[in-house]
């Protein structure tokens, strides 16, 4: 169900945006039973990212949701090394037009996640737009703190340019820190004065490594999947001691001018719920079409669960990339 006059009120942020919520009992529970079980799991795990025994469970664990998770029937996987760095690409086996491209930034907290992990959501989008998906391994910290993640981001936009891609054919989309870095990526083609891609999608973006968001701990019981301890140990695994206002770091501050059309979708349980209020916010202010779903009683990238709520934004995001052509 959808409402359409419902604000952030929560968050202090008064612009309007959809809001959708579960449809039947029957997706309710289901809804609870998940988020129920991710809340055992998170109060069992440790809070400390930045330890190399907690860096190789969430490692390990995130590759096996992937594997899990990936709806790859009529999709082909297909791993290759691009200049010494992995990535994939998702095929449709169907008929597809090869001429536009989704280029995909995975999650993590910039600690974590792989081409695995990457799979779920580019497998959906790939699913149900039929354009091919590229997904590359970014160098994670903290072996590889900042701005490693983002060279690598730069290095598979420049891949797709060298294939022939233009600019114009390529969506740029992100989870999480994948949301920050595909920020991130856009901010730097705009100050080298390079074409844009032609929309961004992001998942529950990560925008603000200050945590000055209200929904940071205003939402900490709600979420059941990140806590402060966690997101601060991946920040300072990321980019100790750096200045945090820099919108190399947190996009949420700044210069969106000449950006191209966004998509936003976040659950309202997220402690990161601001991250993308605020952001939408901040496009609209600076002239940026945006639009910003918030799916109720969701949490941090719900999309890429077997849930039907997932489906259905999925299904949106694809009417949004179906449109631009």
């Amino acid at each position: 169900m959808e409402n359409t006059n419902n604000t952030n009120a929560r968050g202090g942020l008064h612009i309007p945006m959809p809001r959708y919520s579960d449809t039947s009992p029957a997706d309710q529970a289901v809804t609870t039973a998940m988020m129920k079980a991710m809340r055992t799991i998170r109060s069992a795990s440790s809070p400390a990212a930045a330890g190399q025994e907690e860096l190789d469970r969430q490692r390990k664990g995130q590759k096996v949701l992937g594997r899990l998770a990936a709806p790859l029937l009529g999709l082909s996987w297909e791993p290759f090394e691009l200049n010494g760095m992995p990535a994939a690409w998702v095929r449709p086996e169907r008929g597809h037009d090869p001429r536009k491209v989704v280029l995909y930034c995975h999650g993590g907290g910039y600690t974590s996640g792989s081409l695995d992990y990457s799979r779920p959501l580019a497998s959906k989008i790939a699913n149900r737009t039929g354009y091919e998906v590229l997904c590359f391994e970014y160098r994670l910290a903290p072996e590889h703190p900042s701005p490693a993640a983002r060279q690598d981001a730069l290095k598979a936009w420049d891949y797709l340019m060298l294939l022939g891609y233009g600019a114009r054919d390529v969506v740029v989309m992100g989870d999480s820190a994948g949301g920050n870095l595909a920020l991130v990526l856009t901010l730097m083609l705009r100050d080298a004065r390079r074409q844009l891609p032609r929309r961004l999608v992001l998942f529950s973006p990560w925008t603000d490594m200050t945590f000055s968001g209200e929904s940071f701990t205003q939402r900490a019981g709600d979420d059941p999947s990140l806590t402060a301890d966690y997101m601060l140990a991946t920040r300072d695994a990321y980019a100790p001691g750096a200045d945090w206002t820099d919108p190399l770091l947190s996009p949420l501050f700044g210069d969106f001018s000449g950006f191209p059309p966004v998509m936003i979708q976040t659950g309202s349980n997220e402690i990161l719920f601001d991250d993308s209020a605020r952001l939408h916010q901040r496009l609209l202010e600076q002239g940026v079409p945006c639009r910003m779903e918030c799916w109720e009683d969701m949490w941090h990238v719900f999309q890429m669960f077997p849930l039907k709520q997932a489906d259905r934004a999925v299904d949106h995001v694809a009417q949004f990339l179906l449109e631009l052509f």
